[in-house]
């Protein structure tokens, strides 16, 4: 069977890893040929793949559009084509080709909605692009998402039977997770997130302003941005430099080190828009303690977890106590 992988958004972050691990996991099907469609990434051909790259994609929305309602269509036809498999959160138009819909992407199924003047960006995603992400969970033989909140969000909020609709949690190796043993006299955080306002290091931030207040200092918060990465960081890392908090911007670290730092910090995880949470995942795997949102998903994957803590997503002084608790024990 033919089979095209159509991911030409991933180029970073979670939407990179979701391919990285599909190109695994497929690499070791003999029985099929896949196609894997990409924009930048360089991924190794072999036996049973073959890599069709198109960087021009990334130049532009007009680009993108022209890709998938022109180009893809004809590459389908071009490769004799059985099945697409799509983890962009959209299908392939003009093609009765089958399609299986692999649908990470949370922003139109929650139920927090930005405002334009709050994040323009995420209120084009809510408003514009989510309808095309509707569209295509109709358009979609079948749809896989990663946790049960998502599958009962997008059968409600699509309005499409839920039957159409899988759970599939994604692989993770978490065997050789370095556990916990930090020391109960040394408060270390750390919250592993990229620049996005939505991850919500401000509450943070805040929660610290008010620690500060209290004449709470012997502690430390690690964040991985590097403080230039948008306004919002950079916002970020001048209230931080501005009132002398023990927060430490160290920018993007590899997964053996976040892993690493599991064994000695608590997480904190105030993010509001997550489809599944991997440092959630990842820090109950090396039973640290886990600060996090008060979220659907924070309590599904935290389910039965005996050192997970709650808070209200922007209520920094309920999160300062959270903290203060770890701090003065």
């Amino acid at each position: 069977m033919n089979i095209l992988v159509y991911s030409v958004a991933a180029d970073s972050g979670g939407a990179l890893s979701v391919l990285m691990d599909f190109y695994k996991q497929f690499k070791e099907k003999k029985q099929n040929h896949y196609y894997f469609v990409v924009s930048t990434p360089h991924l190794e051909e072999c036996d049973n793949i073959t890599v069709l790259r198109f960087p021009e994609i990334k130049k532009g929305w007009g680009h993108r559009l022209w890709f998938e309602y022109i180009k893809a269509p004809q590459l389908v036809k071009k490769y004799s084509i059985d099945k697409i498999f799509s983890t962009t959160n959209t299908v392939i138009p003009r093609t009765t080709v089958k399609q299986v819909l692999y649908l990470h992407q949370s922003l139109p199924f929650i139920k927090y909605r930005f405002k334009f003047l709050e994040n323009k960006q995420l209120w084009i995603y809510q408003n514009v692009i989510s309808k095309f992400i509707i569209y295509a969970t109709h358009r979609a033989n079948q749809i896989i998402v990663q946790t049960n909140w998502m599958k009962r969000a997008v059968a409600s909020v699509a309005n499409i039977n839920k039957n159409k609709i899988i759970v599939r949690t994604p692989i993770l190796a978490l065997s050789n997770i370095p556990q916990y043993n930090g020391n109960p006299h040394v408060a270390i955080f750390f919250y592993p997130a990229s620049a996005y306002t939505y991850k919500n290091h401000l509450v943070i931030v805040k929660a610290c302003q008010e620690l500060q207040h209290e004449g709470i200092n012997n502690y430390s918060v690690t964040f991985t941005l590097s403080g230039d990465e948008n306004s919002y960081s950079k916002e970020l890392k001048k209230m931080v430099i501005q009132y002398k908090l023990p927060i430490n911007f160290v920018g993007i670290l590899p997964r053996e080190n976040v892993l690493s730092l599991y064994s000695s910090t608590a997480l904190l995880f105030p993010s509001f828009v997550e489809t599944f949470g991997l440092p959630l995942i990842e820090a109950k795997a090396a039973h640290c303690p886990i600060i996090a949102a008060d979220t659907i998903f924070g309590h599904e994957i935290l389910s039965g977890y005996n050192d997970a803590h709650f808070f209200k997503s922007n209520d920094y002084v309920g999160l300062k106590n959270i903290m203060k608790s770890f701090i003065i024990s």
